[in-house]
């Protein structure tokens, strides 16, 4: 492409866009330590957003994030940059590459209008990078490659391009081809030639930065002739998503296309998404004001990605459902936002980070907040007005106010307490609802206790602003096991949850071992006999019932039967019998579970008119059971879930193999889409309380699963006296 002038963006003041046209809106896709923050630091430098040393003018760098959790995992989550190039405001969105916060980078994507996949030369392309790509490509995002750890020694450029070619160019090889390739200075002792420019295919001309400074000159001769080869295959790719016909027979035909010609052309199908560039990238040398191919990548942004205006209508509806026209991006349509993240902070409280489609936002407004979908992970689900705070724009720790944000544009708004991510925002009297985006189900269970009473008494308040911050977070109160169990996708996952309620809500939880929901149940028909018979001062107790207890088919639960005779059991007591049969069956009659499918039969008894009470027959058809059940044989029922597994053909041997080893039945496979195989398995669920991990470890992060309850069923005589015997060391 051709070079422009190099146009700082403000540091000091708040980046502002009158226009969706003057936007650019685009998110970092990589994996866990491809380079994308560092790469994001090396843009604002080079667009001016930041000093020589890296820092804004409060001394924080742009990508500053929590320090513990940034220590630990990495960037953990989604953050925007605004730099300006070229009179266009960039948005520039970094995404977590770990696994376990794609939920943040699914938020990115929804925010941004074109992908920047960022692969290491170093470590090549993992498999999670490459089906974020066709999750792209699916719905037709805009894309380019850029390749960083260009310094390392191991790195080769011509090598990584190819490896892009032949992993995000599979459909379509000529559309994923580089535009520059590298120019290397002398070699060190180590051998390694650094890569200090770059040699440009359309333009052909170098970019030199061994100074420090880009600097742009005509090619030697052996320079342009390292060009030729690679220039003729890109015009041929850039030919062939021409929407000129006639360009490919005169090209053919010998004709030398005008490089205007071809560079308008490039952009167009790289704003299609239709042809996706690879670039090169690496920070700036001490001193140097500009990172290596960062003007080229800047310019690629403004010139060859989508303005908000290029994206299509937006299908909307009424927060009841109702249909309503889809809206475009247009400054003076009808307001439609998007909360895409939310955080807090502990001055100003909740900041919500918002995408505008439609219309305009202004500061201190009434807007309407329509929450949905997500009820069944501790959201609730609301319609109410709120009033936004301040608009400001993020930069470092700090946030510079804005006066307003117009379609196509993001800012961060203050003060909404009730809005959570994935809520729209609309006009108070035209409240409008957006389609909630994928969001990955959480599948990795963290069963958790407050610490103390004092952890117990904010718990519930800090557990309600982690789940509005995380939408992939589920909180449950499980009413089979009482347990409080927060669902995570991963380990990572779980220790930021933690860290998160202990630092920035002053609450230690203690996680504990995480219950699945067993129950017991009748081998056989048994009978038993109850005799609560007490004598203590004037007025004693008494009842004797006598019942029998039948298995019955699954999911019959607990059925009660009156077969009294001759009143021996006088007809106001035989309620009393049910209720103390029912209590013990909920208690569990051998290792503490529940009592199910069986039918409890009152066959006798006896009463006396004095000393027989509600009370005591209640106690003695909880004995009466308990007896029945000492004679009896007694099964301990498990839940077993129906899986289904979604992995690469490659995959599903080591995926089979795993699931028999965990007790698994296999049911079914089939294909899934190019590549991809769906296993259908049912498992029992205490064998999968980590199979998120683990089947991320044998799949190697491309696998994923869902999961629904089917039924209980017995469990295997030697497993059940195991969970006895641990139940009875328990009491």
């Amino acid at each position: 492409m051709g070079a422009t002038s190099h146009q700082a963006g403000a540091a000091g003041r708040a980046l502002t866009a009158d226009r969706p046209t003057s936007v650019r809106n685009v998110v970092l896709v990589g994996h866990s330590g491809a380079g994308k923050t560092t790469l994001v630091e090396a843009l604002a430098l080079t667009a001016g957003a930041v000093n020589r040393a890296g820092r804004v003018e409060d001394g924080s760098t742009v990508s500053d994030h929590d320090e513990i959790e940034h220590r630990r995992h990495g960037s953990v989550q989604l953050s925007l940059v605004p730099v300006e190039w070229g009179g266009i405001k960039i948005n520039v969105l970094d995404t977590p590459g770990y696994a376990d916060f794609v939920g943040e980078l699914r938020a990115g994507l929804r925010a941004a209008d074109a992908a920047l996949f960022v692969v290491s030369a170093a470590d090549g392309i993992d498999g999670a990078t490459r089906m974020v790509w066709d999750e792209c490509e699916a719905v037709g995002m805009p894309r380019a490659i850029v390749v960083t750890h260009l310094e390392a020694a191991r790195s080769d450029y011509a090598q990584m391009a190819g490896v892009c070619g032949e992993t995000f160019g599979a459909e379509d090889p000529d559309a994923v081809v580089p535009l520059y390739l590298p120019l290397h200075g002398p070699a060190g002792a180590d051998g390694h030639a650094p890569v200090t420019g770059l040699l440009g295919l359309l333009s052909r001309r170098v970019h030199d930065y061994g100074s420090g400074e880009r600097v742009e000159r005509d090619p030697d001769p052996a320079e342009l002739a390292l060009i030729a080869d690679a220039r003729s295959r890109l015009i041929e790719g850039i030919i062939a998503e021409s929407e000129d016909e006639s360009l490919m027979d005169r090209y053919l035909g010998g004709e030398d296309i005008d490089v205007k010609t071809l560079v308008d052309d490039l952009e167009r199908a790289v704003a299609r998404g239709t042809f996706h560039p690879v670039l090169m990238a690496a920070p700036a040398a001490e001193g140097a004001r500009q990172g290596l191919g960062t003007v080229e990548l800047l310019e690629l942004i403004t010139g060859g990605f989508p303005t908000p205006a290029e994206r299509a209508p937006l299908a909307v509806t009424a927060p009841d459902g109702s249909a309503r026209p889809a809206v475009t991006c247009d400054p003076d349509g009808p307001l439609v936002a998007e909360v895409v993240k939310t955080s807090s902070d502990p001055y100003v409280g909740r900041v919500s980070l918002v995408r505008v489609f439609s219309g305009t936002l202004l500061p201190e407004a009434t807007v309407h907040v329509s929450g949905h979908g997500l009820a069944d992970r501790g959201h609730e689900d609301h319609d109410v007005d709120e009033r936004t705070g301040a608009l400001s724009s993020p930069f470092g720790k700090h946030q510079r106010p804005l006066g307003r944000c117009i379609a196509g544009d993001l800012a961060c708004v203050a003060k909404l307490t009730r809005a959570e991510t994935g809520d729209t925002l609309s006009a108070k009297d035209r409240p409008l609802l957006m389609e909630p985006w994928s969001m990955p189900e959480p599948l990795l269970p963290l069963a958790v206790e407050a610490h103390g009473k004092a952890d117990e008494d904010k718990l519930s308040q800090a557990l309600a602003r982690l789940v509005a911050e995380d939408p992939t977070l589920r909180l449950e109160q499980n009413p089979h096991t009482h347990q409080l169990v927060l669902w995570c996708l991963g380990e990572a996952h779980q220790d930021v949850v933690l860290e998160r309620l202990r630092t920035r809500y002053g609450v230690q939880v203690d996680p504990v071992p995480h219950k699945v929901s067993l129950r017991e149940t009748f081998g056989a028909e048994a009978t038993g006999r109850g005799r609560h018979v007490k004598q203590s001062g004037s007025h004693g107790q008494f009842a004797i019932c006598e019942i029998r207890v039948e298995p019955l088919p699954a999911g019959s639960g607990v059925e009660f039967v009156d077969k009294v005779v001759g009143g021996s059991v006088p007809r106001q007591f035989i309620p009393s019998v049910e209720k103390g049969v029912r209590a013990q069956a909920a208690r569990g009659v051998a290792a503490g579970y529940p009592l199910v499918d069986v039918r409890i039969t009152l066959l006798d008894g006896k009463a006396h008119s004095v000393d027989s009470s509600d009370a005591a027959f209640q106690t003695a058809g909880a004995l009466a059971l308990r007896e029945a059940a000492a004679e009896a044989t007694l099964h301990l029922l498990e839940p077993v879930a129906e899986l289904d597994v979604l992995v690469p053909d490659e995959y599903v041997g080591p995926v089979m193999s795993d699931l028999a080893g965990r007790r698994g039945r296999v049911v079914g496979s089939d294909q899934a889409g190019p590549g991809r195989t769906r296993v259908r398995a049912e498992i029992p669920e205490i064998e999968i309380g980590r199979y998120a991990v683990e089947l991320r470890s044998v799949s190697h992060g491309t696998g994923g699963f869902r999961r629904t309850y089917a039924r209980h069923e017995p469990m295997p005589p030697q497993l059940a006296e195991k969970i006895r015997e641990q139940a009875e060391k328990g009491t």
